[in-house]
């Protein structure tokens, strides 16, 4: 189990102790999408979906969610976040949805799984609000895409590796 943090010498899954880890400002950011028939982007877009505010109504739950990862990922910590900003965008080319998720702390840890929360969420949400007019919807690409903050760094997607 070398090298992975949330076990200990025998192999059991523990929290991994911060204590003695410097507070700094930390940032996350995820991405993810959902692709979906364009009849069912443009019922979302035209706010014509039977369930209301597609777009409003996952932000508001990705935000949610953000703030009740400790209580859904076993091993995070509580974390005093900061800042936690969504952004959805209908992007026809898919056709879907696209969603950011930013997330801030100033803390012990960094907030990687907090955004990939956030991300899953919304889509998630996005998926409950229009299930019933496209049951063939995906929910795909969630990932990290920006990471900084802390000893190992910064990391953005694409670099290959922290810097």
């Amino acid at each position: 189990m070398s090298g992975l943090t949330h076990f200990d010498e025998s192999g059991a899954a523990h929290m991994v102790d911060v204590s003695e880890k410097a507070v700094t400002a930390r940032v996350a950011q995820a991405e993810g999408r959902i692709v979906m028939n364009a009849e069912t982007l443009e019922r979302i877009t035209e706010g014509t979906a039977s369930k209301g505010d597609v777009i409003g109504v996952a932000r508001l739950a990705g935000i949610m969610g953000c703030k009740k990862t400790p209580e859904l990922i076993p091993l995070c910590h509580p974390l005093p976040l900061s800042k936690v900003g969504i952004e959805l965008h209908a992007d026809p080319a898919l056709p879907g949805v696209r969603i950011v998720a930013t997330v801030k702390t100033t803390g012990q840890t960094g907030v990687e799984m907090e955004a990939l929360t956030a991300v899953s969420v919304a889509a998630l949400t996005v998926y409950d609000m229009v299930k019933a007019v496209d049951k063939t919807m995906r929910i795909e690409g969630i990932r990290v895409i920006l990471k900084d903050g802390g000893k190992s760094g910064r990391y953005e997607a694409g670099t290959g590796e922290a810097e």
